[in-house]
């Protein structure tokens, strides 16, 4: 063990050891400029827009991978680049998101009480405003408490929100430069919103720290602080609760939250906390109890159904509410 925790850092750094995961394909850059991505392919199974529905990731190889733990959290140990997991693109409602407890983490879109789950459009925006994903790699432990807003988290990896002018796709993988952070509290939890940028968007270049978005894209954290305030009030439900009085935090103090979160992954992939119903299954953590064959993981996508089937296929209701302050 005591040659293990200095390689399980190198993690962090994206560097070679028992921690690290797929690199980037030969010939990518991961320099700003670059338009050379590592190279992941989505396998959709099931209906779209039913509970069935699952988005499978596989790396360039084409093997099974888990976006959650399988996907490296940073592209290149000398630049300050992410690699971002689209869950929900822009502008559209279904609550997409990584399935983690279920065996190398597809996307599907929520569902409560069996039904599926739609955010509603809240006047003057429709679904979200955003692309919004997670970074892999990541936990937010519902069992320690964060120092700087004294709850617990929310059991998911870090949300992201990316600002750029594209609309992306669900089960993208992309190259963000984070940007800062908002600590929403929802039901007395932690749960971490990152600003971030794909670092291809042609704005990319202009900004570096959160000051740079209220600069070149006035209104746009406003909203964002709104969104997340009102999102669920249309349920019933009372407005979301911030910390810092709602205030964003800056590039440095978003990377200090990753890297806290990148530390708790660590722990959870080596069983070394309690991960709960969390599924940690993966092919690529090869020092992980979790770790499976790419056999294995074949055999577990593909007890999932291909067929289109014949489940709900619910649209989102296009309902406008109007909510004061």
């Amino acid at each position: 063990m005591r040659t293990l925790l200095p390689l399980l850092r190198t993690a962090w750094a994206c560097r070679v050891g028992p921690f690290v995961v797929a690199r980037p394909p030969r010939g990518a850059s991961a320099g700003p400029g670059s338009r050379t991505m590592a190279k992941y392919h989505r396998e959709e199974r099931g209906q779209p827009r039913s509970p069935s529905y699952r988005l499978f990731l596989k790396n360039e190889a084409g093997h099974y991978i888990s976006p959650f733990h399988d996907i490296p959290l940073k592209v290149d140990s000398k630049e300050s680049l992410f690699n971002m997991i689209v869950e929900v693109p822009r502008w559209t409602n279904a609550k997409m998101e990584i399935a983690t407890e279920e065996p190398l983490n597809p996307i599907k879109q929520d569902a409560k009480n069996g039904k599926l789950r739609y955010v509603a459009n809240i006047f003057p925006h429709k679904g979200y405003i955003w692309n919004y994903g997670a970074l892999p790699q990541t936990w937010e432990d519902p069992h320690q408490k964060d120092k700087n807003t004294d709850c617990c988290g929310d059991n998911d990896p870090i949300d992201v929100c990316e600002i750029g002018s594209k609309v992306l796709s669900c089960g993208e993988v992309i190259h963000v430069k984070i940007l800062g952070i908002l600590a929403l509290i929802d039901q007395n939890e932690t749960d971490w919103k990152l600003i971030a940028i794909n670092v291809n968007d042609p704005e990319a270049s202009k900004l570096h720290d959160i000051d740079d978005v209220k600069k070149y894209k006035p209104g746009y954290l406003e909203a964002t602080v709104n969104w997340f305030r009102f999102y669920k009030v249309p349920e019933g439900k009372p407005e979301n609760q911030f910390a810092f009085n709602g205030a964003f935090k800056n590039k440095a103090f978003a990377l200090e939250v990753i890297k806290s979160a990148h530390e708790c992954w660590k722990a959870l992939l080596l069983k070394k906390c309690d991960g709960g119903a969390i599924n940690c299954t993966n092919v690529q953590v090869s020092s992980s109890p979790f770790h499976c064959t790419q056999e294995e993981a074949r055999s577990l996508v593909e007890s999932v159904s291909s067929s289109v089937n014949k489940e709900s296929n619910e649209d989102a209701d296009q309902t406008w509410h109007f909510l004061g302050e």
